[in-house]
């Protein structure tokens, strides 16, 4: 048995046109649409999604500390460790003040210059489809969701 594509019913499927899209659907659903074949297999099978777990590389929390206590460290001004990095003294007072989370490559770039830790890498959770015992995902669930 297959899913009808409108209604998600298991059942035997048409191909049919409904509203310009070539769907596969039930008979109930064809009347709403023009049966161009009797009969068809289902040519997509539906499974259950599951994502690997991927490494990511994050900022750690407490950045703006590490920051300042190495710069002070190194005995920099912020505007001599703007100029040494290549970035505006403003980007410099906003990473120190916590107000500005560094992306990964001026994090990378802060960690070559001033020999801290500012990256780690972080395993994401698997994400999995919620599965109902009705059968797959219709529309029809999709706006039940959201309400």
């Amino acid at each position: 048995m297959t899913v009808c594509e409108l209604c998600g019913k298991e059942t035997e499927l048409f191909r049919a046109k409904v509203e310009g899209s070539e769907l596969n659907v039930c008979a109930a659903c064809g009347k709403y649409g023009k049966v161009l074949q009797k009969p068809v297999m289902s040519m997509v099978k539906h499974s259950s999604v599951q994502k690997a777990a991927e490494p990511s590389e994050v900022v750690v929390s407490d950045y703006a500390q590490r920051i300042r206590s190495a710069r002070e460290k190194s005995g920099m001004t912020q505007k001599e460790f703007a100029l040494k990095l290549n970035e505006k003294e403003s980007i410099i007072h906003k990473l120190e003040s916590d107000l500005f989370v560094p992306p990964i490559d001026l994090a990378k770039k802060l960690e070559r210059l001033l020999k801290i830790k500012l990256v780690e890498i972080e395993e994401e959770e698997k994400a999995e489809a919620a599965t109902k015992s009705s059968g797959p995902l219709t529309i029809g669930d999709i706006i039940n969701l959201k309400k």
